[in-house]
């Protein structure tokens, strides 16, 4: 896939470059999820992806909406817990786009307004062509939401948990995330990070970005002596 694939078709937030389908290791737990995802079934208009923060909830929508946009179809992104940098007019007309991706839901969960907008945006989707995928960190039926016709509506959705993955998986995340990048990590060095690292994706990310950065600076590979130096294990 090019990244210098121009995104100007994608709208609200800038995507990360990074989240794409390339940069996204395929696991049993979430083929489904990923085959309905890049789907074309209208039974898949409305979509609800749930998991704790570093599940990869985030990389799935915004991997989508570059997926999208490469096709030449308009796209609107927001990641709702930054909703103080826009407002919910965004949200106006959003159903004559081809995809709608609400990243954070759970976030709007007691503004009055956004709720409205969100209910009153489902209910325009629901008449027209456009695909809504919402991703948040609790399930629809957890959602702190004041609007229950708003969280019946939600419930409605095919609705997927997005699981943790395993050490095994965080280890060839890294080793993808690497190479895409033109750097090769060993399987036993990407091993011994995961081990000793915070499990988080996002902490694993940081790791992989200071190792970059040395690399190129220095000129050397990514060993376990390096990786001990860098992050002083």
């Amino acid at each position: 896939m090019n990244k210098d694939t121009p995104t100007q078709l994608v709208l609200g937030v800038h995507l990360q470059d990074e989240a794409r389908f390339s940069n996204f290791v395929v696991t049993a737990a979430n083929s489904q999820l990923l085959e309905n995802l890049q789907g074309e079934d209208s039974s898949r208009q409305f979509i609800y992806i749930w998991g704790n923060p570093g599940s990869g909830r985030t990389h799935l929508l915004q991997a989508l909406c570059h997926q999208q946009a490469e096709m030449g179809n308009a796209v609107l992104y927001l990641p709702l817990g930054e909703r103080e940098h826009f407002g919910v007019e965004l949200l106006q007309g959003a159903n004559t786009l081809s995809m709608v991706c609400l990243d954070d839901v759970d976030e709007l969960a007691g503004d009055a307004d956004w709720e409205a907008a969100l209910f009153n945006l489902y209910n325009e989707v629901l008449e027209s062509d456009t695909r809504l995928l919402i991703a948040a960190s609790v399930p629809p039926k957890k959602l702190a939401v004041n609007l229950p016709d708003l969280q019946s509506r939600l419930q409605s959705c095919l609705v997927y948990q997005m699981q943790q993955p395993a050490d095994d998986a965080k280890g060839e995340i890294l080793r993808l995330r690497a190479a895409n990048r033109g750097m090769n990590i060993e399987k036993g060095v990407a091993e011994f990070i995961v081990q000793r690292a915070e499990r988080s994706l996002t902490s694993l990310m940081a790791i992989l970005d200071q190792l970059d950065r040395v690399t190129l600076e220095k000129g050397r590979r990514v060993t376990i002596p390096l990786v001990k130096e860098i992050m002083q294990w």
